[in-house]
């Protein structure tokens, strides 16, 4: 069964309100990528939950419908190079606020899943879980995660000996092995512990 949340209670009663989310702030390779989902009362979405509860063809599908049904929808990142300038969190928050900023017509209100807001400018509030609560949230939280697992995708054509489809750059066994043997690459987190040991013995 699925966890039952309280209600959300939400100070805001218009039409812009976003859900925004991230993916990737666990892996050891790539950007992190937010999304922020603007949608449409009229044009409901059937199925709209956390995109890791879904399996990768239903995520497609709703991605499609999101992208064809949401009053909008921007998705942004951070890239690697940023995640080791700022630190995650930061670097997070900054994916977060390009995508707010890539809406047309502009949010007036977010919906940000976690415990703090990424310091944008329209107010809004932090849901924990939010993904699993908030229709808006789950469909950004859909967007990214489509985006980079294709990201992830491209780069498994590039280097396939790594398995980046197959982990998506997650330090799995077989992620962690490959940087063993083959060491790092451009794409890789450079301040992430497991990357900054291998770099050291390259």
């Amino acid at each position: 069964m699925p966890t039952e949340y309280p209600p959300l209670a939400i100070d805001y009663g218009g039409t812009l309100l976003a859900g925004v989310d991230e993916v990737g702030r666990g892996p050891l390779v790539g950007a992190v990528v937010a999304a922020a989902v603007i949608l449409d009362s009229s044009r409901p979405i059937d199925g709209l939950t956390d995109s890791k509860a879904l399996s990768a063809a239903r995520r497609e599908r709703l991605a499609d419908e999101i992208r064809g049904k949401a009053l909008a929808f921007a998705v942004a990142e951070a890239s690697a190079q940023e995640i080791d300038e700022l630190n995650i969190y930061h670097a997070t928050h900054l994916a977060m606020r390009r995508a707010i900023d890539g809406l047309t017509p502009s949010a007036e209100y977010l919906l940000v899943d976690g415990n703090r807001l990424p310091g944008h400018h329209v107010p809004g509030q932090a849901v924990v879980k939010g993904d699993a609560r908030h229709p808006a949230i789950a469909a950004a939280s859909i967007l990214a995660k489509v985006v980079r697992d294709a990201q992830m995708r491209e780069l498994d054509a590039r280097y396939p000996a790594y398995g980046f489809a197959r982990h998506k750059g997650y330090p799995t066994p077989e992620h962690l092995a490959a940087l063993e043997r083959l060491g790092p690459l451009a794409e890789h987190r450079r301040s992430f512990a497991p990357v900054k040991r291998q770099l050291a013995l390259f």
